[in-house]
């Protein structure tokens, strides 16, 4: 092998948290506001946080029901691709909304669980993204049942069963 094939995924991680952390230091000053970038792994996921300084200044980043972050995120994944060269799957926080999200789908998908566990009959949830799927898929497996995900987009849902 030669040294261009001996790359880890981590000089690509490293720069790929950078490059989406220097694009929303930038989106911050364009608009003027505070907020701190936070650089962490998930998994193999790269997650960027901006944390406000200030209660409540970066609400509008998040947008109702996170639809300008979801899109905030697609434009930081592609300036991450652009720096990088390899297509992005990192995930962008904004004052904690997907934090609050992810706890909140935990214990919609430990509800659910524990119905599962009491009927032994398949519990099918509420249509859900990819990011939503993914979560709960995760705390069934912690868990010890099986999920799968069915249907076809924007109705794609998480089905739960005792293994």
């Amino acid at each position: 092998m030669s040294d261009d094939e001996t790359t880890t995924a981590e000089p690509s991680t490293e720069t790929e948290g950078e490059a989406a952390a220097d694009y929303l230091e930038g989106l911050l000053d364009i608009i003027d506001a505070d907020g701190d970038i936070d650089i962490d792994m998930e998994g193999e996921r790269t997650q960027v946080s901006v944390i406000a300084v200030n209660e409540g200044d970066l609400q509008h980043l998040v947008g109702d029901d996170g639809e300008v972050l979801n899109a905030l995120q697609e434009l930081t994944r592609l300036a991450a691709a652009r720096e990088t060269g390899e297509r992005s799957r990192l995930m962008v926080d904004i004052a904690g909304f997907r934090a609050g999200q992810r706890k909140a789908l935990e214990e919609t998908a430990q509800t659910a669980i524990a119905e599962a566990q009491r009927t032994a009959a398949p519990v099918t949830m509420a249509p859900m993204n990819a990011f939503e799927r993914k979560v709960v898929h995760d705390v069934v497996a912690a868990a010890g049942l099986v999920s799968e995900s069915s249907g076809e987009e924007p109705d794609r849902r998480v089905v739960i069963r005792v293994s």
